[in-house]
């Protein structure tokens, strides 16, 4: 299973998009080449992920000065913010666009899409992706998916309005709010249409890893990142149905009648015809993808802040088949999870016993990972570039959003804090800025890799890096006490609560911290736009590292290698290793690429 003879390919098979002359379109627009796939993805991530943050700006700023006129609301809202006001609808309308942008547009598809196109071909030794065709429709399913849902924004009546979650009844009348309505069906087509997208990718991914790995390249040979985007993929192929399942019926209860989530609506004293549904069977079917979710946005991160890691500690990564194994735990107890985001919702007490038990035993694949990252790091001959410092970063804020999953996974404390700020916390903690660490140690790691060799600024990296790493935890960490004072989540003002008064100078340092750090984002586009056309180029091997990416050409062609594919000869992550004398194996250079043979009487490590 190592390969598929494909390494033995005639020196000539990849000129085929080398010698016929490209145009802008089959280049740029509808290119098969998993390389240009994957910068599609990235840039379209990105920006969506700035629409994403333009919008936590404007609700935070509403938190922080409720009722008050901000004249930018009017420019932007314009008659959703009638003399710089906001409205209460367009609120819970900008909350749920958010989260979902951010969850599904920029951490799975921004974050899997760019990495796992870019390195799966790359780091396994492969010509491309199994299906070049189905690559390149995957990426233009998810760009028409992020296009439906930035036009939902201009509908009349508003943009969909029920949380990320979309809840019925919310989500399944449309007569229920402004939100419900047209809103609300183009967003469930979106969804539909990125769930189609994320499973051809995820298909296509696993094919690949399986089907097209090079001569030498066995399972145990792979580097972390590769396990971690082929999990992922395995995990996106068995919950992401169950979503698009939940959005047809949905679809049905809202436009032909059917009520498999509603049942005894009243409106307005009127007794709507509904009747025999559930909306916590919804519930059952979100969580059931949403909660992998949360593995499918945060395993391609640890995957790579694993590889970024142990080149820049110039260390082996630590127990690697300790890490492979929590990968794989992750992936199973995710799947039996679910039912912890349903702790209040009428569940008998027994099964929460069951729910709180599987939640807490998913902590010891995370502690195994976190400690294995700490030892890579410990007496490590650490390279402090950017990519190190946003890997750093992610197992720092994996830690300590951990650590309050801890308290939300057990039912009995769950009850006192579910649906306040202390949730919200938690999840932007160990899920959202991990993996958006993660996402920026990737850019800044594979940068030379995806634009033929040119590095990124180092000090703007160092200033993005600080910026958002103070700021981050200037947002989150006084959210998880206004949380537990009991302020709930969601509401556009708490001005009707008088208990909650003096905390209002606590959501204005937060709103501060956001809007410094959503600023520093601008220095990380700056640097990367500039550094697309201007970044100084970097040797083929900027970080001397030993995985196969770096073997390959830095000008770009389909095919990846001139002539054969280059062959394996042992693991990742052979770096500072030396022989009974003390030598390093290659005399003066602490590390070795895959591609070198095994010398007389060396050892394979594989911890």
């Amino acid at each position: 299973m190592s390969g598929t003879g494909h390494e033995h390919e005639d020196d000539h098979s990849h000129d085929h998009g080398h010698h016929h002359k490209e145009t802008f379109v089959t280049k740029f627009i509808f290119s098969q080449d998993h390389k240009m796939i994957s910068k599609q993805y990235l840039i379209t991530g990105l920006i969506m992920g700035f629409i994403g943050i333009a919008m936590s700006i404007m609700f935070r700023m509403q938190l922080a000065w409720p009722g008050e006129e901000i004249p930018v609301f009017e420019a932007i809202l314009g008659r959703w913010a009638p003399d710089g006001v906001m409205d209460a609808d367009i609120y819970l309308a900008l909350v749920t666009i958010h989260g979902t942008i951010m969850v599904f547009f920029v951490l799975t598809a921004g974050l899997s899409g760019t990495f796992s196109n870019l390195l799966i071909p790359l780091q396994c030794g492969a010509r491309d992706m199994a299906s070049g065709f189905l690559n390149m429709l995957s990426y233009w399913m998810f760009f028409l998916s992020s296009v439906i849902m930035t036009l939902s924004l201009f509908v009349e009546a508003g943009p969909a309005a029920a949380g990320w979650t979309i809840y019925p009844p919310l989500s399944a009348l449309p007569m229920a709010q402004p939100g419900s309505g047209m809103g609300m069906t183009l967003w469930l087509v979106s969804m539909a249409i990125f769930i189609a997208s994320s499973l051809l990718g995820s298909l296509n991914y696993i094919v690949t890893v399986i089907n097209l790995r090079t001569k030498g390249m066995s399972m145990t040979r792979l580097p972390l990142t590769i396990w971690a985007f082929l999990v992922t993929a395995v995990i996106g192929v068995i919950s992401f149905p169950v979503l698009l399942s939940a959005a047809l019926l949905l679809i049905m209860d809202r436009s032909f009648g059917t009520s498999f989530f509603l049942s005894d609506i009243f409106i307005q004293g009127e007794v709507l015809h509904y009747q025999g549904g559930s909306p916590v069977l919804f519930e059952h079917l979100f969580w059931f993808l949403g909660h992998p979710e949360v593995y499918i946005v945060i395993l391609p991160a640890m995957g790579m802040v694993s590889e970024v890691m142990s080149v820049n500690a110039r260390k082996p990564i630590f127990g690697y088949r300790a890490m492979i194994a929590s990968i794989l735990a992750i992936a199973f107890l995710s799947t039996i999870v679910w039912g912890h985001h349903m702790f209040i919702s009428g569940m008998n007490p027994f099964l929460g016993s069951v729910f709180t038990f599987t939640t807490l035993l998913i902590a010891i694949p995370s502690a195994v990972k976190a400690f294995n990252w700490i030892t890579t790091l410990w007496k490590g001959n650490l390279q402090l570039n950017a990519g190190m410092l946003f890997s750093i970063g992610m197992v720092s804020t994996f830690i300590t959003g951990g650590l309050t999953g801890i308290i939300l996974g057990d039912s009995t404390l769950d009850i006192n804090v579910h649906d306040t700020y202390f949730v919200v916390a938690h999840f932007h903690l160990v899920m959202g800025i991990s993996a958006l660490y993660g996402l920026f140690a990737g850019v800044y790691h594979w940068f030379p890799k995806m634009f033929q060799g040119r590095m990124m600024n180092k000090n703007l990296g160092y200033v993005h890096f600080w910026i958002t790493a103070v700021g981050s935890y200037g947002i989150f960490f006084p959210m998880h006490f206004v949380g537990m004072a009991g302020v709930p989540r969601r509401y556009y003002e708490n001005t009707a609560f008088p208990m909650f008064d003096e905390l209002t100078d606590v959501q204005v340092l937060m709103t501060v911290f956001a809007i410094i750090t959503a600023a520093a984002q601008l220095v990380f586009a700056y640097n990367f736009i500039v550094s697309i056309f201007y970044g100084k180029r970097g040797p083929q091997n900027p970080w001397q590292a030993n995985t196969l990416e770096w073997t390959a050409p830095q000008e770009h062609f389909h095919g990846n290698w001139h002539g054969a594919i280059p062959e394996v000869h042992r693991w990742a992550y052979d770096y500072s290793k030396t022989d009974d004398n003390g030598e390093y194996i290659i005399p003066g250079q602490d590390f070795v690429p895959q591609t070198v043979p095994m010398k007389e009487g060396e050892e394979e490590l594989h911890h």
